[in-house]
């Protein structure tokens, strides 16, 4: 059967537009379909812009450095207008950039909004297209728990876009969006608070980690509740939001912000029309290959919710590229050992296992940490610490994982994440000389077991 195109891509987020430029440049005929915005979630409501607020609340910090460095500064007015009028103008600059990619590598750019009619088949506005392989890449969206009022409350889908900056915020959740978020508010001056219903945040890193996170934010004057849950959300007479919590008590603010999860954009995607299974989650179930219960549709990035990190998105969809339209340079994906960052204030870098899970899985362990007052800091009054920590096997002395709190974790944890993945032990770190006057430094100079 002839078709209309090797490869019809639904999605033009990163995986999917990865995907597809390659496919094209292997020599496949390919079709991208979107229905939003070039680039995903990442470059438009997500990575991107959310660093770029990251960078506009962290300058409160070197405001309040300075003086410590001799500079006298008059005071200083944060306008939110002008940060997110600029931050809108890199995003649809980097809009353009991805219609280039794709335009220039020859990919048919479709864009509106594409449901499955059949196996090989996908209908956009009316207009249907065949296709030998069809991949799904339609990424996720924010969910707000089913109480009243929830249609008050905004994701991270709206807070991008709000006109002004709230005085009073909650945030909700404990992952690291809500972390994040809340740092973000706080740090351009919103008096914010954190709500989360379960013990500790940031379930899943390194227990010292989310210990030094929230000591490091309390210090820092934010509001952190936990084992707190909202039960309903009123609006008042005056515009503001009341929230009831479960508890009974009442919490008034200007905008309450949710970052409760995560589900697969699914909506009106036609897979009925397919054999295309969910698993219990309800994402999209795949084989190693990305392979669908539907042989001739595949899945990839957050819609199959495995590692959601835009970097995993894009090797996967790399990996499809090969395999279909050039075997003999396909590798699979390796999920071991993937760094990444949380870009919190402090902000967290890690590689590699927590301690908890070297300890679940049978290493004897051996844990170095080290917290010290970065050296910037020494000549004002803050008092934040960093946290450095190796988890190392004993017996084999292999590094089994890197956690850091503090200035560029993230920029430091990515050339620790080559050296994990080239199974470095803890006697090559510690033959590595440091670079010095550096925090990096210290992940080459800790010689003392912690525990």
């Amino acid at each position: 059967m002839a078709f209309d195109f090797d490869l019809f891509v639904i999605g033009a987020g990163s995986g999917g537009v990865r995907a597809a430029r390659f496919a094209a440049g292997f020599g496949a005929k390919v079709a991208v379909a979107e229905s939003r915005y070039l680039g995903g979630t990442c470059v438009n409501v997500g990575c991107v812009p959310k660093k770029l607020l990251v960078y506009g609340a962290h300058v409160a910090d070197e405001l309040e450095q300075a003086a410590g460095f001799g500079w006298t500064l008059e005071e200083g007015h944060f306008d939110w207008g002008t940060l997110i009028a600029n931050k809108n103008r890199e995003i649809e600059r980097l809009n353009g950039i991805y219609r280039n990619l794709l335009v220039n590598s020859g990919v048919t750019l479709l864009q509106g909004h594409a449901r499955l009619t059949g196996a090989n088949e996908v209908e956009v506005d009316g207009q249907r297209y065949t296709a030998e392989h069809i991949l799904i890449a339609t990424g996720g969206w924010p969910q707000v728990p089913d109480i009243p009022g929830k249609e008050l409350a905004i994701t991270s889908n709206e807070a991008f876009y709000l006109k002004n900056l709230p005085r009073r915020v909650l945030v909700v959740g404990g992952g690291y969006i809500a972390v994040e978020f809340a740092g973000i508010f706080q740090g351009l001056g919103a008096d914010t608070t954190l709500l989360y219903r379960g013990d500790l945040f940031l379930r899943g890193f390194d227990g010292s980690v989310r210990t030094h996170l929230k000591e490091e934010l309390e210090k820092r004057g934010l509001d952190l509740q936990f084992n707190a849950d909202i039960q309903r959300i009123d609006k008042l007479e005056d515009g503001r939001l009341k929230a009831t919590l479960k508890d009974g008590r009442e919490l008034v603010a200007d905008c309450v912000f949710y970052a409760t999860g995560r589900r697969p954009m699914l909506d009106n995607l036609g897979l009925e029309n397919t054999g295309v299974e969910l698993d219990a989650r309800g994402y999209i179930r795949v084989d190693e290959q990305y392979q669908t219960t539907a042989p001739s549709i595949l899945a990839i990035g957050d819609v199959i919710g495995r590692v959601q990190l835009t970097p995993v998105a894009l090797a996967e969809g790399m990996a499809v590229a090969r395999r279909l339209f050039k075997p003999e340079q396909y590798r699979p994906v390796d999920y071991q050992n993937i760094p990444t960052a949380v870009f919190s204030q402090p902000p967290i870098g890690t590689v590699g296992l927590t301690e908890e899970q070297a300890l679940e899985a049978g290493h004897k362990v051996q844990v170095f940490e080290s917290r010290f007052r970065a050296m910037k800091l020494t000549l004002t009054d803050i008092q934040e610490k960093t946290l450095m920590k190796l988890v190392v096997d004993a017996e084999t002395d292999k590094v089994l994982g890197c956690h850091m709190v503090g200035p560029d974790a993230g920029e430091i944890i990515q050339g620790l994440g080559i050296a994990l993945k080239a199974g470095a032990t803890k006697q090559q770190f510690d033959e590595t000389i440091g670079v010095h006057p550096t925090a990096a430094e210290e992940f080459v100079t800790m010689r003392t077991v912690t525990r």
